[in-house]
């Protein structure tokens, strides 16, 4: 299947959007991925939530280039108790943006709420015997067992991040969206100047204090914020916003289609570069709960009508240098990824086959409902793809079109089918959220139990599988489990890997700075 071409070079020419062009060096113009309706980071893995997120709210370590946690918020980091007890000091002068001071007391509170929703923040916690704040400035770990992997928890950037918000928020159910988007990060953010679908507005915080060592690098080092005022402009349809960009209208756009770059890189005054190195992993999220996807059979047979190229161009384009197949559970570059069982989505597919497979394994024409967001292309020509292969191997498809914003609270949603309920959607993780088994949110066999992500797939030997892994005693040993673990997971199919896309973000060449890994605002500035 070949991706349909919906720019050509005349979209330089269609008409931008009213927005006042961009010169002002107090003043940053940007155009995310879509609208940012959930504004909760803890709620929703949704990554321009991150994003938006990560202006807002700090993190007590950062995690560099290199995969490597260190402090941020956090003065720094003690362990007794042959590493059974943890303490972390916190850094002079953090505070929120209401003028409260930031204490420990804040943090231990954001912490348990962070990790009721998160898969690393449930490892950690099952490890942890007690959590407190030992004074003002110092929070306590006390663990069941040493957990060397505690920074990288509090540190990790890929969602859900654990953001450090006041206490009177962190108590907020976890289940619920905080009500206030108050943290302690570079930036605040401007409620009143917010218009659903159209703009959110981000101001300078004056009070903040960057940390004064270390290398700016992904979300560690100094958040030196440049910008008195960082506007996001949502622009779903992609000419429009080439042209804004194009014109100096705006400085910034975060996701511009693959079959854009080639204009863009023609474009005087515009760079086009890979930000994030780790990439895109495609996957195709089954409800569990219920039918067709809660047969284990149906399941399996689906993945041999997969391939995983057609949903790499339909959402990258040709240029098999941007994709890359066959993948399995962890991105490439993973010392943990491997080529186990992926001989599923060798050679030509079978539709028929496929077909009959499903029908004997119980099929009985239960409706499909494939969520698929309109205003998120890279996602729309995923499901666009999976319903075309849906109705290839005889499901009943029901295509629902949406925004971004109604798929992301749709998919919590675990009524039946013909009560609001979905079948499938599809969607990408960053390469680092797939680097290794203990932060993969589809790498969970929990079921429907409280903080399992949406699909809901129950797999006792994956648990298991997972839980060896995390305490395994050499890396060869980790190796093994993550063979064992992929190879378990194309038995019970929590999710249907789709492939590696590289993806590129496009901003006017006079910003300077831009750091790697996702759209992070500190550190830039206009020359």
């Amino acid at each position: 299947m070949r991706r349909r071409t919906f720019l050509t070079a005349s979209a330089a020419s269609l008409a931008a959007p009213h927005v006042a062009t961009a010169q002002a060096n107090s003043v940053l113009k940007f155009i995310p991925q879509s609208d940012v309706a959930i504004l909760d980071p803890i709620w929703t893995t949704a990554y321009v939530t991150r994003n938006h997120g990560y202006m807002i709210f700090d993190t007590l370590f950062g995690t560099g280039g290199t995969f490597k946690a260190s402090p941020q918020m956090a003065a720094g980091m003690t362990s007794d108790n042959d590493g059974k007890l943890v303490r972390i000091t916190l850094r002079d002068g953090l505070k929120f943006h209401d003028g409260t001071p930031v204490l420990a007391r804040d943090c231990v509170a954001s912490i348990q709420r962070w990790s009721k929703r998160d898969t690393f923040g449930q490892t950690l916690m099952a490890t942890t015997d007690e959590l407190t704040a030992a004074d003002d400035k110092t929070i306590q770990f006390r663990l069941k067992r040493p957990f060397p992997l505690l920074p990288d928890a509090l540190g990790k950037s890929p969602t859900n991040f654990p953001a450090m918000m006041p206490e009177r928020l962190a108590t907020t159910d976890a289940f619920t969206q905080v009500a206030e988007m108050v943290g302690s990060g570079p930036y605040r953010f401007n409620a009143k100047e917010r218009v659903p679908g159209s703009l959110l507005v981000y101001e300078r915080f004056t009070d903040y204090v960057p940390r004064a060592d270390g290398t700016p690098d992904w979300t560690a080092g100094p958040k030196v914020a440049h910008f008195d005022r960082v506007e996001w402009h949502v622009i779903p349809d992609a000419s429009t916003a080439l042209a804004a960009l194009q014109k100096g209208e705006v400085d910034w756009w975060e996701n511009p289609s693959n079959d854009v770059l080639p204009i863009l890189r023609k474009t005087a005054g515009v760079k086009a570069v890979i930000q994030d190195p780790t990439g895109l992993m495609g996957g195709m999220r089954l409800n569990h709960l219920a039918a067709p996807f809660n047969n284990p059979a149906i399941r399996r047979a689906l993945l041999k009508a997969i391939d995983q190229s057609d949903f790499c161009i339909a959402s990258s384009g040709d240029d098999p240098s941007m994709w890359h197949v066959p993948t399995g559970l962890f991105y490439p570059a993973s010392p943990f990824a491997s080529d186990a069982g992926l001989e599923v989505f060798a050679g030509k597919r079978d539709y028929d086959a496929v077909r009959k497979e499903i029908v004997a394994a119980g099929y009985k024409g239960e409706k499909t409902v494939i969520l698929a967001p309109t205003d998120f292309p890279l996602l729309k020509a995923m499901a666009d793809v999976c319903a075309d292969v849906f109705g290839k191997i005889g499901l009943n498809v029901d295509y629902q079109a949406m925004d971004w914003g109604t798929v992301v609270q749709r998919r919590t949603k675990k009524d039946p089918i013909e009560q609001g309920g979905w079948s499938v959607f599809n969607t990408f993780w960053s390469g680092l959220d797939q680097l290794n088994p203990v932060g993969h949110v589809f790498l969970r066999g929990m079921g429907d139990a409280p903080g399992a992500a949406p699909g809901w797939p129950s797999s006792p030997r994956i648990e298991e599988l997972r839980q060896q892994w995390l305490e395994a005693p050499d890396m060869a040993a980790q190796k093994s489990l993550a063979r064992d673990l992929q190879l378990q997971a194309l038995i019970d199919v929590p999710y249907v890997p789709l492939g590696q896309v590289l993806g590129a973000t496009a901003y006017r060449s006079n910003l300077t700075g831009v750091l790697n890994g996702f759209v992070l605002f500190w550190n830039v500035r206009k020359t």
